[in-house]
């Protein structure tokens, strides 16, 4: 059997958060990526057609993608998502991904990963959870759906924490509507793969996702469209009040217009 084609990134270096130790806590420190992606089909025949290759660009995507989600605790947890988000795209095959901490000890320290394509079940479909933006009441939906809610006539104080506070309700807003479904609540990119993977309804508390994204606001609808793109939704279902018109949304997800 012939090995499969490669692409590579080699010794990329950024300097991020992340750590379980109280001295890790409130400082960067430098974390060094090395990846190869086996592809999907060999390289022969792309006609030197970009748009029918693996960019290189998915690699320091995944990278970015995962920093940017959350704070994590472990290199295992950031390395798993890095891998979960190159396998996501169709003409990646097999990952290694090895993930080291340059700042702890005089030399490195880290963990290496291989993973096969992943979030794809034995008929070759890949496992996309249907996004819901729960702004009018709606039954407990059944399937792969993550739910986001809505936090209408919410009053948020002045004082220069006015995002964090909205995030916050967001997140009270997540727990009361998992308590009216009877549905549990997830935080963490982890907790909501591991529901869609599992075909059953999560719904999301966006604050630690999204309170550290620069420019990210805490608007409610913005952050469905967020999360479905994170999550490579097929589509964001929108359950809005009755009267209210469907928004222009700029995303290139299926909206659909569920019953309220």
């Amino acid at each position: 059997m012939e090995e499969p084609d490669q692409i590579h990134l080699r010794d990329h270096v950024i300097e991020a958060e992340i750590g379980a130790f109280q001295s890790e806590r409130g400082r960067r420190q430098r974390l060094r990526f090395n990846l190869t992606v086996d592809l999907a089909d060999p390289v022969i025949g792309v006609a030197d057609d970009v748009d029918r290759i693996l960019s290189y660009d998915v690699l320091t995507e995944a990278i970015a993608t995962g920093l940017a989600d959350e704070r994590f605790n472990l290199l295992e947890t950031l390395a798993e998502k890095i891998a979960a988000e190159i396998l996501a795209h169709p003409r990646a095959g097999r990952v290694h991904v090895t993930l080291e901490k340059l700042d702890r000890v005089p030399g490195a320290l880290g963990v290496t990963l291989v993973r096969r394509r992943g979030r794809v079940d034995a008929d070759g479909v890949a496992f996309a959870p249907v996004i819901l933006f729960h702004a009018a009441e709606t039954q407990r939906p059944s399937g792969a759906v993550v739910l986001t809610p809505d936090a209408p006539g919410l009053a948020v104080p002045a004082g220069g924490n006015e995002r964090r506070i909205a995030l916050l309700a967001l997140d009270q807003a997540a727990w009361a509507l998992g308590g009216r479904l009877g549905l549990d609540v997830a935080d963490n990119r982890a907790e909501l793969d591991w529901a869609v993977k599992e075909a059953r309804p999560i719904v999301w508390a966006p604050a630690r996702m999204t309170a550290d994204i620069a420019g990210m606001e805490a608007d409610p609808l913005a952050l469905a469209v967020w999360l479905a793109e994170k999550m490579k939704a097929q589509r964001l279902d929108l359950a809005l009040p009755e009267g209210t018109a469907m928004p222009d949304l700029a995303t290139d997800i299926p909206l659909r217009r569920v019953g309220s």
